[in-house]
């Protein structure tokens, strides 16, 4: 590991102490001319005593506004101490974890994994427009039927169309007899680029996709492509359970990935992650934006540092040895529900090196669903799935009182019959 580092807490307290106090403070310094302050000190007061001990809350009071993207040219000066803890979470993450080459990436931290996944389309399309001369109508989206809803939500803004790959019921994968039909429809309706998104972690089921499925066909049919990733769920997974990963920056044909420290991660809701290869974003530069020191590249605009601090705590608490043993005992609690559910011959689908287990509805009394908070496909009387996610708070024991309840319910209807 070159920049992820476990460090201590004294360590960690006076590193944010250190930031902060590069930045401008707004209870000291005469800075007239920005539009932003600390928080309204009538509601979050800082002098509170327990500040000095918790510099997430430290950071979130002192509210520094991260508007740009620091990876490119230059940023507003006024908080260049939490900037440079943002540029160190996305060296850990994009070099240490999706092995990209250190200085050879763009990124910054999102309001979450939707604006990212739209950032990647943002970029990708005008990338098309700028390099080639493309018009929308040109462009389509390809990803699968099983992609986060970010991605339709992308293409109805950016007016560019999402062909919909359909997947198999049982394993959730695509084909390429599927895909190639899709591609050659595509080309006789003026089709001419390409975004792909593969999927790290779909959000109901935590499958994964195989990039070179896709990157194969759009080549055998000489098709202009970019790959995006969107490991929003999966980021924090499936790099430390599956080893040999082909999803990362090592492979030269993906160009971004997006990921969510609000998932796994457990930060503060609202805390995405995107990155890409150098050469990219500033298909995005919005040169509107003059009075931004560096203009700005992002979708968002303005946005909180504290949440960068946030992922900087988490990722130097655990360092990467701590954080794979928590990601290995997860995957064993997964392993034990999936063993106790083929046990009692209920259907499900789970990507071996994820940690969700997506049941086929039918198995599964509604009544259970709602004492457990099982999750749906979809919230009407089609649903064919619920989703169980081994997340950091379910134990054993909450699986084991659950897969008592589906037993009893087994029991009880073969006593009726």
């Amino acid at each position: 590991m070159n920049y992820w580092k476990k460090v201590t807490a004294a360590e960690r307290q006076l590193h944010i102490r250190e930031a902060l106090a590069e930045n401008v403070n707004f209870s000291k310094d005469a800075s007239l001319g920005y539009p932003a302050s600390k928080l309204d000190g009538k509601v979050f007061y800082e002098e509170a005593p327990f500040l000095k001990e918790a510099p997430m809350l430290q950071s979130f009071v002192a509210n520094p506004n991260h508007i740009g993207c620091h990876t490119f040219g230059t940023s507003e000066k006024a908080f260049k101490g939490t900037q440079e803890i943002e540029r160190e979470v996305l060296n850990m993450i994009a070099v240490d974890i999706f092995h990209m080459e250190p200085e050879n990436f763009d990124g910054y931290i999102a309001p979450g994994g939707t604006e990212a996944n739209i950032q990647a389309l943002w970029i990708y399309r005008n990338y098309f427009s700028n390099t080639f001369g493309a018009h929308p109508d040109e462009i389509a989206i390809l990803a699968s039927e099983d992609t986060h809803y970010s991605i339709p939500k992308g293409a109805n803004l950016l007016l560019i169309d999402w062909l919909k790959v359909p997947v198999d019921f049982g394993n959730r994968s695509i084909t390429a007899e599927t895909l190639e039909t899709i591609l050659i429809k595509a080309k006789e309706n003026g089709k001419k680029y390409f975004i792909v998104v593969a999927n790290m972690g779909t959000t109901m089921f935590g499958s994964v996709d195989n990039p070179d499925l896709y990157t194969s066909l759009l080549e055998k049919h000489q098709l202009d492509y970019k790959l995006h990733v969107d490991a929003a769920y999966g980021g924090f997974v499936y790099p430390f359970s599956n080893a040999s990963s082909v999803l990362d920056f090592q492979n030269p044909k993906i160009s971004s990935i997006t990921i969510d420290a609000h998932k796994m991660l457990q930060a503060p809701y609202g805390t995405g992650i995107f990155i890409c290869r150098k050469g990219l974003i500033e298909n995005v530069l919005t040169k509107e934006a003059e009075y931004v020191e560096g203009l700005d590249l992002t979708l968002c605009g303005s946005r909180s540092g504290a949440n960068a601090v946030a992922v900087w705590l988490i990722l130097t608490t655990y360092g990467a040895h701590g954080w794979f043993e928590k990601v290995s005992v997860l995957q064993m609690r997964t392993n034990w529900l999936c063993q106790q559910l083929d046990l009692l011959k209920i259907p499900y689908f789970r990507e071996p090196f994820m940690n969700i287990a997506t049941v086929q509805a039918s198995f599964v009394p509604e009544q259970v669903a709602e004492r457990f908070n099982l999750v749906p496909q979809k919230h009407d009387a089609t649903n064919q799935w619920y989703k169980i996610v081994v997340m950091d708070h379910v134990e054993i024991e909450h699986l084991t009182a659950f897969v008592t309840a589906l037993q009893n319910v087994a029991i009880t209807s073969e006593t009726s019959v």
